[in-house]
């Protein structure tokens, strides 16, 4: 089995559990597995499945050698292939085992997703439950290109909350993607996907656009948001 890098690895899945599942890589805190959503139309869309130990799910889509799409939501990712009976990802995309293709709904691989779901930590959560923030963008005062942060985490929103109140932030900032200003902009038709868990284009709905939690304000910050959430928190 494949190891992911040299940072310490969290095992979230046994060996056993993974054992006849195809594409297989172990990273930090997430599993990478082959995936598809199969299209009567268009045929099977392969990708790259991470599933992160916080619950969260993203695919990179290998459907043509030229497909940029990466970072996609399952339900995303299920839209991108074209499959006619789309908002049923978790029967609708697939993990291969032992040769066949099995729905995720089938597999081990949603015991995180459904815990987050269930238990989400936070007072902002999505209609299922789970604590959930959009991606957001920022724009590099050097070459002027937006980049898109994950705010999935505390960290990742402490991350993305220090670069919008910097207004020097530039890409060689970024701390998680190796970004140069040289590498290009997501297109706009990429922009759109932001993570939402009700709908994958949405513009930003109670679902997805958090106005504070416990997440993403902060006590040792002393911007006045954060100052203003932390005095309400305790009154």
């Amino acid at each position: 089995m494949a190891n992911g890098g040299d940072e310490k690895e969290i095992l979230i899945f046994s060996d056993e559990e993974l054992r006849e599942m195809s594409g297989v890589n172990r990273g930090g805190d997430y599993i990478e597995v082959t995936c598809g959503c199969t299209s009567h139309r268009y045929g099977d869309a392969v990708g790259r499945l991470r599933v992160f130990v916080n619950g969260d799910l993203d695919i990179t889509c290998e459907c043509t050698p030229g497909c940029n799409e990466d970072k996609l939501t399952p339900a995303a990712f299920e839209k991108h292939s074209g499959r006619e009976t789309a908002r049923k990802w978790k029967n609708n995309v697939w993990v291969i085992v032992n040769g066949d293709k099995v729905a995720l709904s089938k597999t081990v691989l949603l015991k995180y997703y459904n815990e987050a779901s269930k238990g989400g930590n936070g007072s902002h959560r999505s209609n299922n439950g789970k604590v959930s923030h959009r991606d957001e963008f920022v724009c590099c005062s050097k070459c002027k290109k937006e980049r898109r942060f994950r705010l999935r985490t505390k960290e990742e929103c402490r991350i993305h909350h220090d670069a919008l109140a910097d207004p020097n932030w530039k890409c060689a900032d970024l701390q998680f993607d190796k970004i140069k200003c040289d590498d290009d902009e997501e297109r706009a038709s990429r922009r759109v996907y932001r993570g939402c868990s009700r709908s994958p284009t949405c513009k930003g709905c109670t679902s997805c656009v958090c106005f504070g939690c416990e997440i993403c304000r902060f006590t040792d910050c002393s911007c006045q948001t954060c100052t203003d959430f932390t005095r309400n928190a305790k009154a």
